[in-house]
């Protein structure tokens, strides 16, 4: 008897819901429809208002249910439309449902709209409709609480039940930020939620990283449990005449394949595992926004369907192009205002990067957690997603200051929201926080000194240098992310991808990271055979101000004529000293890399502002040794246990979250990696195997 009054109590305050946002859909006609001159409601010999009223309110009743019913077969019939052309072409279509709305309306008093305006009115019903809806659930918990059961229900329906009861995993990366960001940014209430979290249910610890200090060393660690021969963001291969570039979707495509080949495992994810937002699959069945599979044509391409399943909503279209296009005018207004202002260090901030920005920190961010919500909703034993606003930011902006700490705030309210609907998934979710890598702020190099490595490297070698010096094309992850949503092909034949052959050589910039290869020389050139040919070339580098070392041929050159070999014990060890611990160690591994340049440069680093030179045109860098970029954090629940030391290399990383897995009785994964030569492992710690990949369901209502 009470079951059957609560369920009455429920259909009743869900017609309820409908009745006001249907009240509301026909108040927000009438009132567009006074303020528009080229929309009308009434005939032209005038109508009562009752005639009027009753006229806007079939044709909101019409334009509601066209959207819930029309609109998903629509987005599904353009899945070979780019992904943002897709977001414009939300409004035209929304519109178009209007105009078949208001032509349904019986008798002979339809109402009239032109057909631009038709786009303006159906984006702000949308808004309107979806803003309202939103607002009531907020105020009745029960029905946001009975709304996401629907939507786990139904998603149980089309997948099938959870695996067990065992608590899931959610592993969130906010890449980029540092251990000390993290840690300043929950002090200074910029992340509540993360303050909250780290009082009451979580702890964190500082990871190192290896001497690549970026994403895709970085992710391919953690997600594939192997990042070995991956030297930098960019590398020159001489066996295959090609520059290697991690957010390429081929290379993506390529490194991922190694990684799987060489620990003989699939990934992380293996078993029933969701990647969203990442550079790799890490074996998940279920992809979204992965760059590895971006490469693929034809509407089954799941490297974007998470971008369609976002847009399958009018309702989310129509807000994150508001939200888009107000962070577009934010970053003019910030870039300006820094010019103003005689902010340095600075760089250009003009051209397409205000609408690369607006992608990262909007229209990526969104989808993404839209994604991770539907996974949480669908009951997936593990997630991995990668938020990259702050990445893209701190770069141009800095790591620290006024632009980056309103994107932490906002990434903040991200995890608030992970949080909130975990609360009512069908299974427990335990939420892991790392990063991947940190930033470390500094003027570039060619800023600094007035040109660039490029044109240091070939006044060593006694080539002609530009009068101009030439500013080197920043490689931040969210530029390759556009391009695979615009379905923008990488350009086989531009010189990055694969240069001139000749005698001249390849200079490579990946944060303050720098490598130079002579292509016509078989295999890693020796120091001898460097000098003879170039005898200039290795007393400029290594005594440049802007210079910290050279690895060359298994021995490290410092300033003022420095040299250490790698297996003498201790002696680079002193000469890296002021690089902080474990620097040999890196640099150690690196020069065991097949692929490792013939000349790796780091740039000099201040221990006192913890400054660097990038060798690209970012102000907050990361990819070499030297400052808060090697110090990325892990953040984790208490239930799960204490990962000991601080983790060193992205495989270290990888081999605690496989324990995290197995302590969850998720995926009964081994804790090492099979099919692995003794000699892979590091000296430093134990390793951990790696990843395969996949399409997205996400939620149909998000809040």
């Amino acid at each position: 008897m009470r079951r059957g009054r609560l369920r009455w109590r429920a259909a009743g305050g869900a017609l309820v819901r409908v009745l006001v946002v249907w009240a509301v859909s026909t108040l927000t006609m009438l009132a567009l429809a006074a303020l528009l001159p080229d929309f009308r409601l009434q005939s032209a010999d005038g109508d009562s208002v009752t005639r009027v009223g009753l006229t806007a309110a079939w044709a909101a009743g019409a334009f509601g249910l066209l959207s819930a019913l029309v609109w998903p077969a629509l987005v599904r019939a353009l899945l070979l439309v780019p992904a943002l052309v897709l977001g414009l072409l939300v409004f035209f279509l929304n519109g178009s449902l209007l105009l078949m709305a208001l032509n349904l309306i019986p008798g002979e008093r339809g109402a009239e709209v032109a057909p631009d305006t038709a786009v303006v009115v159906a984006a702000v019903m949308s808004a309107v409709a979806s803003a309202t809806s939103t607002a009531l659930a907020v105020r009745d918990d029960e029905a946001y609480r009975r709304r996401l059961y629907r939507l786990a229900d139904r998603r149980r329906r089309r997948h099938g039940p959870p695996p067990g009861g065992s608590p899931g995993l959610v592993f969130v990366q906010l890449d980029g930020v540092g251990f000390e960001v993290l840690r300043r940014a929950a002090a200074e209430g910029l992340m509540p939620t993360v303050a909250d979290w780290l009082e009451r249910s979580h702890r964190v610890t500082s990871w190192r990283t290896d001497w690549s200090s970026q994403t895709g060393a970085s992710q391919l660690g953690i997600l594939h449990g192997s990042n070995f021969d991956v030297p930098a963001f960019r590398w020159y291969e001489k066996d295959t005449r090609e520059v290697m570039v991690c957010n390429r979707p081929t290379s993506a495509a390529e490194l991922q394949r190694r990684a799987v080949e060489r620990t003989a495992d699939g990934g992380l994810l293996t078993l029933d595992g969701a990647s969203r937002g990442n550079l790799f699959g890490g074996g998940a069945d279920q992809l979204a926004l992965v760059l590895s599979v971006a490469a693929r044509r034809g509407p089954a391409n799941r490297s974007r369907s998470g971008y369609f399943a976002y847009f399958s909503d009018p309702a989310n279209a129509v807000r994150t192009t508001l939200s888009l296009a107000a962070e577009v005018v934010r970053e003019i207004g910030q870039s300006l205002r820094a010019r103003v202002r005689k902010v340095t260090p600075r760089i250009s901030r003009g051209g397409l990067y205000p609408l690369i920005r607006a992608f990262a920190t909007v229209i990526e961010r969104d989808v993404v957690v839209y994604a991770v919500i539907g996974d949480m909703l669908a009951g997936r034993t593990c997630v991995y997603a990668d938020l990259v606003a702050y990445d893209e930011v701190a770069h141009h902006s800095g790591p620290h200051g006024r632009d980056t700490d309103q994107v932490l705030a906002r990434l903040d309210r991200s995890l608030a929201l992970i949080a909130r609907v975990a609360e009512h998934a069908p299974r427990e979710y335990r939420i892991v926080l790392l990063s991947d890598h940190g930033q470390s702020p500094g003027e570039t190099f060619l800023g600094c000194y007035g040109l660039s490595l490029k044109d240091l490297v070939r006044a060593g070698c006694g080539l002609p240098v530009p009068r101009r010096a030439g500013r080197t094309r920043s490689g931040a992850e969210a530029r390759a992310a556009v391009r695979a949503a615009l379905h923008r092909p990488v350009e086989e034949a531009d010189e990055e991808v694969r240069p001139e052959p000749g005698p001249d050589p390849v200079v490579l910039a990946s944060g303050n990271l720098g490598l130079i290869s002579f292509p016509d020389v078989p295999g890693r050139a020796s120091r001898r055979w460097i000098e003879r040919t170039h005898p200039a070339l290795l007393p400029t580098l290594a005594g440049h101000p802007g210079v910290g070392f050279l690895l060359v041929d298994g021995e490290v050159l410092g300033p003022g004529g420095a040299a250490a070999r790698l297996d003498v014990p201790g002696a680079a060890e002193e000469l890296l000293a002021a690089f902080g611990p474990g620097a040999a160690d890196a640099v150690r591994r690196t020069d065991s890399f097949p692929h490792a340049a013939d000349i790796m440069v780091n740039s000099a680093y201040d221990p006192e502002t913890g400054a660097v030179h990038a060798f690209e045109e970012q102000i907050g860098s990361h990819g070499g040794l030297g400052g808060e970029q090697g110090h990325p954090f892990l953040m984790w629940p208490t239930e799960l246990s204490d990962p000991g030391p601080a983790p060193v290399g992205a495989e270290a990383v990888h081999h605690v979250l496989r324990r995290w897995l197995r302590e969850a009785d998720g995926p009964q994964v081994p804790l090492t990696g099979t099919g692995r030569r003794p000699e892979d492992h590091r000296p430093d710690g134990p390793l951990g195997g790696t990843l395969p990949s996949a399409g997205v369901s996400a939620p149909d209502e998000n809040r």
